[in-house]
């Protein structure tokens, strides 16, 4: 058996901080321009008052005849709009954004733990923008009805759209949060601060947890509770699946080494 040390890989690979800096500072460049690109052409088409009222119409669909969303604010019919759009684009240039950050760090990783941190960038970003379709077409949709349902006769719903965009904002961001259930698992697992089977063994506590949860980041409805809070416990099952899978593949040299000599 060979007692040479082995070579460091990313030996050799250092770089002075300025050059960091004009790297990083090229990489915000392009993740801005991918901004600027997508926000310009959101403007362009559908356009900002087209994008408000795709967002609106999960809640207006449920709406009373004739009843419309409302602006007690004077510049809202412009501002919020805009906002949409701002939004809109950033998560359409979400993947170029990510690729900079993957290009800037890229680097300074080793081969093993570029096998771990290139997936988890693009599942992270797919379960976040699921979470976020989720949110639009079933949990919006179904919250809507139901208050709906509930609401007295003598009453006109005429929501502000300074509050509705703030509070589909919230609930986009709750969603996609949530939906990171896998991703924090398996960095959990990976990192062994909890094993698989310690994983295993909270899995009725994280059930209560997220119920728990629910009840209190989402609106006082079970709807929305519960859809939130199944998808959470579905997600954290696949979290342990695929934790297994990750830590299997993305070992060290030296821990797969060390392995196969304790099995030999």
């Amino acid at each position: 058996m060979s007692t040479e040390p082995k070579k460091d890989e990313l030996e050799g690979t250092e770089a002075p901080f300025v050059s960091h800096l004009i790297e990083l500072r090229d990489r915000l460049v392009r993740a801005l321009i991918a901004v600027g690109v997508a926000f310009a052409a959101l403007a362009f088409w559908p356009g900002p008052s087209g994008l408000y009222d795709l967002l609106a119409a999960p809640l207006v669909a449920h709406l009373p005849a004739g009843a419309k969303l409302i602006a007690t604010n004077v510049i809202s019919p412009i501002l919020v709009p805009l906002k949409i759009t701002l939004m809109a684009a950033f998560m359409l240039a979400l993947p170029i954004v990510l690729y900079q950050v993957w290009a800037f760090v890229a680097p300074g990783l080793y081969s093993h733990e570029k096998k771990l941190v290139l997936p988890l960038v693009v599942s992270s970003t797919l379960l976040f923008v699921i979470g976020v379709a989720f949110c639009y077409f079933a949990v919006i949709p179904g919250m809507s009805k139901f208050i709906q349902a509930f609401a007295p006769a003598s009453i006109t719903a005429a929501p502000d759209i300074e509050q509705y965009f703030g509070f589909v904002l919230t609930l986009f961001l709750v969603f996609g949060i949530a939906f990171e259930v896998p991703i924090a698992v398996i960095v959990l697992a990976r990192m062994g601060i909890v094993s698989i089977e310690q994983l295993k063994k909270v899995r009725g506590y994280f059930i209560v947890g997220a119920f728990i949860v629910a009840a209190i980041v989402t609106p006082p409805d079970v709807i929305s509770q519960l859809a939130l809070a199944i998808p959470m416990v579905i997600l954290y099952e696949i979290g342990i699946i695929a934790a297994q899978v990750f830590i299997k593949h993305t070992k060290a040299p030296d821990a797969e080494a060390d392995a196969a000599d304790k099995t030999a």
